[in-house]
């Protein structure tokens, strides 16, 4: 049976399985570094027979390994090459020199370097803290459908897909289908999946497929929806940081669009930019949300306030919008009224509407970017950093 080397204890008799990171033969001894995804140890081998095999071992070879802990070293008994390395490495996990779209084309290997594993770690760490936060409130996890019939939040930022006599989209957002199961008398929903928007960017913060956590509550008011959603991004921070070691963060501020506008000396008609965001977490802290955003900057769905604000919030975390939510218009004519001044074709969202007809409650929820959380959380300079295949305008492979 296969032993980690997280579980090695001396005396122990064991077989470790995994990559050759160094290796340094002398006249009578050698030394292997052996690793796998719990760490790393030094083999020693001092069988002659054993050191004529090493001899020829390179770096990221693939070994079985049995031997004894002595010392907290393996003492060789056997050694056995599970699969060679054939060509030169493109990338040397070993001496991560490359650029990012070499690690990127690379991937399988530039995984095999601990700080970049531990991102995807991290990243499974605070998915995790998502769900565990929300099933401990009576939520139900929900799986909407990535294949859909029409726009989720408006505008032509779709995917468009052959869906056999049909033209159909990759899903941009699940949030149609969340509000129906809410509908439906689920009343609070959960959703992790993949999102796909067709922007034509290339930035730093944007990819083309994003992790989506989605959120939907009936019968919740505004404040209470807002702060449910800063105390999950919270809770997550603080998760990632105890399996991280340090990153943790306590309080959130809470502002108006209007007064951080103010602060800002900033056009209040319009949203904000990167360097306005940067700006507000640098004046108020870690976790900035801001609320009452104008009705014109949000979706269709966003319940409006008379006095042209709205229902709606986003959480800034060090100088990055990544969670979005609102208050979500729950009577039909109004929805309807909404979609239609804003010059959507109403054909399109007759099976949401249709809903909308029979006792939809009143609702609220949010979404937020995963990768957007962990790439602010680690300081990551590149979105694509935080992402174990990206997707953008110009990569498809791996």
């Amino acid at each position: 049976m296969r032993t980690l080397i997280k579980d090695l204890k001396d005396g122990q008799e064991v077989v470790l399985k995994g990559w050759v990171k160094h290796v340094r033969v002398l006249k009578t001894v050698a030394f292997i570094k052996l690793e796998d995804m719990t760490g790393s140890v030094q083999v020693v081998v001092k069988d002659e027979a054993l050191l004529r095999e090493v001899k020829r071992v390179g770096k990221e070879w693939v070994l079985e390994v049995k031997g004894n802990v002595v010392g907290g070293e393996v003492r060789a008994r056997e050694i056995t090459v599970l699969n060679e390395v054939l060509e030169k490495l493109p990338v040397d996990p070993s001496n991560p020199v490359a650029d990012l779209p070499t690690r990127l084309r690379y991937r399988f290997l530039d995984l095999r370097r601990k700080d970049v594993r531990h991102v995807f770690e991290l990243k499974s760490v605070m998915v995790n803290a998502f769900r565990q936060f929300l099933l401990k409130k009576d939520f139900v996890e929900i799986h909407p459908p990535v294949i859909i019939g029409t726009a989720s939040e408006g505008g032509a930022e779709l995917f468009p897909l052959q869906y056999f006599e049909k033209q159909a989209f990759l899903a941009q957002s699940p949030q149609l289908y969340k509000q129906l199961a809410v509908i439906g008398g689920l009343e609070r929903v959960f959703s992790t999946m993949p999102v796909f928007r067709a922007e034509k960017h290339n930035t730093t913060t944007h990819l083309n497929e994003i992790t989506m956590l989605d959120v939907e509550v009936a019968f919740i008011e505004f404040d209470e929806l807002m702060n449910m959603a800063r105390d999950v991004l919270l809770f997550m921070i603080n998760e990632a940081a105890n399996y991280h070691g340090e990153g943790g963060v306590t309080t959130a501020t809470t502002i108006s669009f209007a007064e951080a506008k103010e602060l800002l000396s900033s056009d209040p008609s319009q949203d904000f930019t990167r360097e306005e965001e940067q700006a507000l977490c640098k004046e108020l802290g870690d976790v900035v949300v801001v609320h009452s955003f104008p009705a014109h900057l949000r979706a269709f769905y966003t319940f409006p306030r008379s006095d042209g604000t709205s229902l709606s919030f986003d959480i800034i975390y060090k100088g990055l919008e990544v969670t979005s939510g609102a208050q979500r218009i729950h009577l039909y004519n109004l929805l309807k009224q909404e979609i239609e001044r804003r010059g959507l074709d109403i054909k399109t969202f007759e099976f949401y509407l249709e809903a909308f007809k029979f006792g939809a409650p009143p609702h609220g929820g949010f979404g937020m970017g995963l990768e957007r959380v962990l790439m602010s959380f680690l300081n990551l300079h590149n979105i694509r950093e935080a992402t174990l295949y990206p997707r953008d305008r110009e990569r498809l492979i791996p």
